[in-house]
């Protein structure tokens, strides 16, 4: 039987190689220095948890995405983290038990059964931001505000803001006294946007004519600023749930509309990303060159009740490994310095290698043997002895 290739990895998962790795960890750091600056701590949760840890709140939506093992120790089922959104949560909610509002930041790596449809990867690294204990659309505003912000960072362009809330349709279907069996039906159906079958769908309902209408009318409701005043008519008649949901988008766009003035918003109230663990409002980002979110998020009010304290919470996530393919930075640094030095035990050479690499200049000294090398490494210099002091000689 032949063997398997040793170097091969499992589908969708990859290495990270020098050069990208380098342009990574360096976003990485960025990213999480403008975090510290609003305010936000970083925290770094284990890699493995308990299972039920990690399908509390989101968890529930990622049961067939996380990777399950079990303890030899304890004898539990434990779990490889799909998303970090929970462990953050417990944080909070456990050992720091902080009654002032708290913000957390934090980035690591995840790992998926499945790949996305688009990005195949089965291993992103999750990079975010929470609050947690502020209940208010001025913490949604806050992480929407970071959010723009990282991706300003990140060098991205023509960011394009999307919003929603699904407090409005988990509303509405109790009002209109759906069974548990219709909401999830109609839920599928709004998500895949099949009018035809949403239309046969509802007409089987029994429920009221005006709930039916606004639930056909629902997939309209999807565009610009005058999408808040057309629902505001059409669902006048709703319960104060409903309508404190659209108070709270108006609210939001108005602080958009003040502080960022040129971003394109769009608000789709059939949208309902995270439906199950989201209670109010969330958010996406889009680019062009991208068919999906680029970052996400939202509010998830009483997550951390299963770790023994509720709190509000809101935050964002979005995959680093991702944003860093979609940099429009400069992948390559002309200005970079990159400095060969000679085989030598000479302690002259040995200071001033240590003094160029304590300034942050990569310096790389020769191996026996390889004398070929740098011309390979493509080295903007070279280390040459000049009246007895070693002086670096650019290289054309």
């Amino acid at each position: 039987m032949q063997k398997k290739d040793t170097w091969l990895l499992p589908q969708g998962i990859d290495d990270v190689l020098p050069k990208d790795a380098k342009h990574l960890e360096a976003l990485r750091r960025q990213l999480l220095d403008v975090f510290s600056c609003w305010g936000y701590e970083l925290v770094i949760p284990p890699v493995v948890d308990f299972l039920d840890s990690l399908l509390t709140g989101s968890g529930h939506d990622l049961d067939l995405q996380t990777f399950k093992l079990t303890d030899q120790v304890s004898g539990e089922m434990l779990g490889v983290r799909a998303d970090m959104t929970p462990q953050v949560a417990r944080i909070d909610a456990h050992n720091l038990k902080h009654d002032r509002p708290t913000r957390l930041c934090y980035v690591g790596t995840t790992l998926r059964t499945l790949g996305d449809s688009l990005e195949k990867t089965r291993s992103p690294m999750q990079i975010g931001a929470e609050i947690y204990g502020h209940s208010g659309i001025e913490s949604d505003f806050e992480v929407i505000q970071l959010m723009l912000e990282m991706l300003a960072v990140t060098g991205l362009q023509n960011v394009h803001l999307d919003l929603g809330h699904v407090g409005i349709y988990r509303a509405l279907s109790e009002q209109a006294g759906l069974t548990q069996q219709q909401e999830a039906e109609l839920f599928d159906v709004l998500q895949r946007k099949a009018r035809t079958e949403l239309n046969e769908l509802v007409a089987g309902f029994n429920i009221e004519d005006k709930y039916k209408h606004i639930f056909i009318t629902l997939p309209t409701l999807n565009g610009g600023r005058d999408v808040l005043d057309k629902a505001t008519d059409i669902l006048a008649n709703t319960n104060a749930v409903v309508l404190d949901a659209l108070a709270e988008l108006q609210a939001i766009a108005d602080k958009l509309s003040i502080n960022f003035p040129s971003l394109p918003v769009s608000f789709d109230l059939s949208e309902l990303r995270g439906y199950n663990y989201h209670t109010g409002m969330v958010f996406a980002t889009f680019i062009p060159q991208m068919g999906r979110e680029i970052a996400r998020g939202g509010r998830y009010d009483n997550i951390g009740e299963f770790f023994g304290r509720s709190r509000a919470a809101t935050g964002f996530s979005a995959d680093l490994r991702l944003l860093n393919s979609l940099s429009q930075q400069v992948k390559e640094d002309k200005a970079e310095r990159l400095i060969y030095a000679p085989v030598s035990d000479d302690t002259t050479l040995i200071e001033t290698i240590r003094d160029l690499r304590a300034k942050g200049i990569c310096v790389i000294q020769q191996l026996p043997g390889h004398p070929g090398e740098i011309e390979e490494l493509a080295c903007t210099g070279i280390l040459e002895k000049e009246n007895q002091l070693w002086v670096v000689k650019p290289l054309v």
